[in-house]
């Protein structure tokens, strides 16, 4: 049967009649009358008996019928969805993932601008390290990335959302007044203060590491080293040393109880999006990342 065949004995199957299933898909009762005489020819068998003006459906009809319901119920899907794309407005699933830097702050603020114009959207947010994204993303387990690491792999696409940069967080009355009060501070004026280390294996930390060899500085031993960039936060709310961490963890800083400034030199912790180069970006994934830059540069 062709779509039109189909299209036809599904009006006169809810309509009862070629002259109102005519009415309900809006052409005329002899294009129904010859359409339905063309698709029982192809089939080989009548669909309908034909008694005093009515049609009666046949054995075989009544069996192809809830195959043709189930065809329209698809059919009806693809429009709804074919109108949701025209604006923009599709539905489906959005599978994210975030190094944790970025899942305290700028992510929920860019899932919010995201569900506004998107409110379909079953979302899934996974925080991982950044080797851990690049392989989740790899193997298409997930739909975009965000992360300060560059795309390491031919297969991964990036784009830099934002060029963030580290800071110096320190407990209230840790640092000199001085320093505060200018608000920035050197790497040299920390070689006396407890510092929070971070893992020497973790982007940023390498580049931390390298910006002390160039400017000849080496710090006391770490009074603890971490992980996170908000484990090393949260070790300077409690007053166990100075953190130096992203930008972007330090716009969760209780300005109550740490002070913020600005680091010299200038380290660069650039913000990405992480995706798989073989696969299109849905309109969800464009929107998203637009909101993460947008939530980036309202929070700087």
């Amino acid at each position: 049967m062709r779509l039109r065949h189909i299209e036809v004995f599904n009006a006169i199957m809810l309509a009862g009649s070629v002259s109102a299933a005519a009415r309900l898909i809006n052409i005329t009762q002899p294009a129904v009358s010859r359409t339905l005489q063309h698709a029982e020819l192809q089939l080989g068998f009548p669909l309908f008996q034909r008694a005093k003006g009515r049609l009666t459906p046949t054995t075989e009809a009544l069996t192809l019928y809830p195959h043709i319901e189930r065809l329209f119920a698809q059919l009806d899907e693809v429009q709804r969805l074919a109108a949701n794309l025209r604006a923009g407005n599709d539905t489906g699933e959005l599978r994210i993932l975030s190094v944790l830097a970025l899942s305290y702050e700028i992510l929920p603020r860019a899932l919010k601008a995201f569900r506004e114009m998107h409110p379909g959207y079953a979302i899934t947010v996974e925080s991982l390290h950044s080797p851990q994204i690049m392989s989740a993303l790899l193997l298409q387990e997930a739909d975009v990335g965000f992360a300060f690491s560059p795309a390491v792999h031919p297969s991964l696409t990036q784009e830099t959302l934002a060029d963030s940069r580290m800071v110096c967080v320190a407990p209230k009355g840790m640092l000199p007044r001085a320093l505060v009060r200018n608000g920035s501070v050197a790497l040299h004026d920390l070689i006396d203060r407890p510092v929070i280390g971070l893992d020497g294996r973790d982007p940023v930390g390498t580049s931390l590491s390298q910006a002390c060899r160039q400017a000849g500085v080496g710090f006391q031993q770490a009074v603890v080293t971490v992980q996170t960039y908000h484990a090393a936060l949260a070790m300077a709310h409690h007053g166990l040393g100075v953190a130096l961490v992203d930008g972007c963890t330090a716009r969760s800083a209780d300005r109550a109880k740490v002070d913020v400034l600005t680091l010299e030199p200038h380290i660069p912790v650039p913000v990405r999006a992480l995706r798989f180069a073989g696969r299109p970006d849905s309109v969800a994934v464009r929107g998203i990342t637009r909101c993460m830059r947008e939530a980036i540069e309202q929070t700087a």
